[in-house]
């Protein structure tokens, strides 16, 4: 009786322990089947832009919590691995899981990027270019184009390039007087239009400015002008914008994102997607209440260029547009699709 009671108390303490093992297997199963991956971000900003924080690091932030921690994304700022036109390469070639860039930087690739980086004086409101990117089919088209060289096309946000001028413009002859600080394809438009345009370095452009060696200048937009303490010197700011682009992309390596679970993918895709309006929307708040302060703080004057200078402009811009629907068959077609859609705004 004795011998019976005691194998019945090891059976019990081998069960227990069973349904313990078991237990503690089955509790530790999903957390070991849970891969965590890594992915090298490599940004075409600096870490002191506000883009760099503004898109990068709240993207970061979004994928590791809707992913519970199995998407982390290990940042890069601009120069740290790559130069800025070799990050489209490196992402294509699976080197980098992910990149931003302008599409300027990927124009040997892309025949859509010069559309994509802003074609001179054709939006004049930004949610025309959000709807052109988004609502006419324009993104999707990127998309496919880059989907060639295995590379997912994100467009991070729209936004606009304004000057700001010592004098207001009133009139053609007006704009045509100006001596304009400028870069790349804007510097191109504005001499052709009538303007001279010349290229003078950020860190000479407040001198310049001040003693009058030029009239006007661009540095993005409201908030650029501000953080560079144009509207000291200059108190007119012009609207609307040279241009209104999605000036920044983020591109991620589809080899990248096919490893993915399912999931993870859709999180992925659904981010970046929520990204393009958020950014899109939160860059123009600040536009908005930078100016207001600029208004308040420096007596700051929105010149709306008279519709005269607006229709020149307009015109000029034109034969540019029409250089880019050269590059290709696609090209032409989405250049066809904004002429269209800008002679519908009553633009053209």
């Amino acid at each position: 009786m004795k011998m019976l009671t005691t194998a019945r108390k090891t059976l019990t303490i081998y069960g227990s322990a069973l349904t313990l093992g078991l237990t503690a297997a089955l509790a530790s199963a999903p957390a070991a089947a849970e891969e965590i991956y890594t992915w090298k971000v490599q940004s075409h900003w600096p870490g002191s832009s506000s883009s760099y924080e503004d898109s990068l690091v709240r993207l970061q932030k979004i994928l590791e919590e809707r992913t519970d921690g199995r998407l982390e994304l290990e940042l890069y700022e601009a120069g740290s691995l790559f130069k800025a036109k070799e990050i489209f390469n490196a992402v294509s070639r699976g080197i980098l899981e992910m990149g931003t860039i302008s599409p300027s930087y990927a124009q040997d690739k892309i025949t859509l990027a010069g559309i994509a980086s802003g074609l001179p004086f054709a939006f004049r409101n930004v949610w025309e270019a959000a709807y052109f990117h988004q609502g006419l089919g324009f993104e999707q088209m990127l998309r496919d184009e880059a989907a060639e060289y295995g590379v997912y096309w994100a467009t991070d946000k729209v936004y606009p390039t304004e000057m700001v001028v010592k004098q207001p413009i009133n009139s053609w002859e007006d704009f045509t007087k100006l001596k304009i600080r400028s870069s790349g394809a804007l510097q191109t438009f504005l001499t052709e239009a009538g303007a001279a345009a010349s290229y003078i370095p950020g860190s000479e452009l407040y001198s310049a400015l001040d003693s009058g060696i030029v009239d006007g200048a661009h540095w993005g937009a409201s908030q650029g002008a501000f953080s560079m303490g144009l509207y000291e010197v200059a108190k007119y700011h012009v609207q609307p914008a040279l241009n209104i682009a999605g000036t920044d992309v983020i591109i991620v390596s589809q080899k990248a994102l096919d490893k993915l679970p399912e999931d993870m993918q859709k999180i992925v895709k659904q981010a970046l997607n929520e990204q393009f309006w958020f950014r899109t929307n939160e860059y123009q708040y600040k536009e908005r209440i930078t100016l207001a302060k600029a208004i308040n703080e420096h007596g700051v004057e929105v010149n709306t260029l008279p519709d005269e200078v607006q229709d020149r402009l307009t015109q000029t811009a034109q034969k540019l547009w029409d250089e880019e629907g050269k590059r290709s068959d696609n090209a032409k077609k989405a250049l066809d699709m904004l002429k269209d859609y800008l002679a519908e705004l009553g633009y053209l």
